[in-house]
């Protein structure tokens, strides 16, 4: 990670802290399943939005949600909470790039609770809607480099996954 330009278009590295977003989403009644808990599909929407936002900010590009890894539930989230959603790059490749989405339910002394942790991969597109490369990403900590490095073993996973099914 030494060559921060990409060798094939010449595009500036950035840092996974350059796209790196929080957000929040207060729960309303609207959000609940009959069992008076965050619908499951309105948190897989907001981590959808908060993913694309990241991969937007690093590719310069819109870009399109092509999957998402396992989603579990570890607290729930009921009406009147406060979900934060913490949103960083881990993993690029040329056009591809992984996106780490923690999602927290807060509580009003502003603790948290870690509710789940989904990886996304996205694709940038151009002007014609055709996959475009996307920047190298840059990581300095051993956090985020560690993460890169779970992010190939992850996308060689999810490689393997496609040509078993097809």
């Amino acid at each position: 990670m030494e060559n921060h330009t990409s060798e094939v278009h010449n595009i500036p590295a950035k840092h996974v802290s350059d796209s790196e977003i929080e957000q929040i989403q207060p729960v309303f009644n609207a959000h609940l399943n009959s069992q008076n808990r965050l619908f499951g599909g309105q948190l897989v929407a907001w981590i959808d939005v908060a993913a694309g936002a990241t991969a937007r900010r690093h590719s310069c590009h819109n870009v399109t949600t092509a999957e998402i890894d396992s989603l579990q539930f570890k607290e729930p989230v009921c009406a009147n909470d406060v979900v934060v959603l913490h949103s960083r790059m881990t993993y690029v490749g040329r056009t591809s790039m992984e996106v780490r989405v923690d999602s927290y339910v807060e509580s009003l002394n502003s603790s948290r609770k870690l509710v789940n942790t989904a990886y996304l991969v996205l694709v940038a597109l151009d002007e014609n809607g055709h996959p475009t490369p996307v920047p190298q990403l840059i990581c300095e900590t051993p956090e985020e480099k560690a993460e890169f490095a779970a992010g190939q073993k992850r996308r060689e996973l999810r490689r393997t996954r496609r040509e078993e099914q097809f």
